[in-house]
């Protein structure tokens, strides 16, 4: 079992970046909160997780422990694979989840695509024993979703990460519809807080905001 990973960041994608350890690249498969910690050329250490299946290897990997303990305590639920784990990770930090489970709190739980009514209510039932320890911690990022603005532009998905993160969102489960929106809504309200130009937004921030304006949704 490889435990954790520390090398140097060589190349990074919407879902998934490249560790060298030691001049072997691994690619480590990760969600949009450690995506959007990481640059190009930093040396980190990264948590890992080995998913092993017939036909696979894969490595996944985060900044902080809290996150892999959790990617894995998820999977412990019948029926629940990496793919959901990553989903819930990447619409909410760990704290948020283990509150959702402990208060029995269906709609949140369901805002994770791939996640139905009897889903959640599996995870309620087998991590209620499990997941206390992740409710102490804090949550991460916790502001507000940004709101849409009126407006019918479309201009701003016309750019590479706008549709990378487009087609990142659909991988997890949205809808393209929802997906497109999400992104546009996100890339307007960044141009209207005079933050500057939205295609000053690399794709692994730009993924982070979309999933947080879709998990602000009901």
């Amino acid at each position: 079992m490889i435990a954790s990973l520390r090398g140097a960041v060589s190349a990074i994608a919407l879902d998934s970046f490249v560790l060298d350890v030691g001049g072997v690249g691994y690619l480590v498969n990760t969600s949009p909160q450690t995506l959007s910690a990481v640059r190009t050329g930093q040396e980190v250490l990264v948590h890992t997780e080995l998913v092993v299946r017939e036909d696979s290897m894969t490595i996944y990997g985060f900044l902080t422990k809290d996150e892999t303990d959790l990617f894995r305590t998820i999977q412990s639920v019948s029926g629940i694979g990496p793919r959901i784990a990553i989903a819930v990770l990447a619409v909410m930090d760990p704290a948020t989840f283990a509150r959702a489970v402990l208060d029995e709190d269906l709609k949140t739980l369901t805002s994770v695509p791939g996640i139905g009514k009897k889903g959640a209510q599996r995870m309620t039932l087998e991590l209620k024993d499990k997941i206390a320890p992740f409710a102490a911690g804090t949550a991460e990022g916790a502001a507000p979703a940004p709101s849409a603005p009126e407006t019918n532009e479309s201009s701003v998905l016309d750019s590479r990460a706008a549709k990378d993160v487009v087609q990142g969102l659909q991988g997890l489960g949205w809808p393209e519809k929802g997906a497109r929106e999400a992104v546009e809504a996100v890339l307007l309200s960044y141009e209207e807080s005079e933050q500057g130009s939205s295609a000053s937004l690399d794709s692994g921030v730009l993924l982070r905001l979309s999933l947080r304006q879709l998990g602000g949704r009901s």
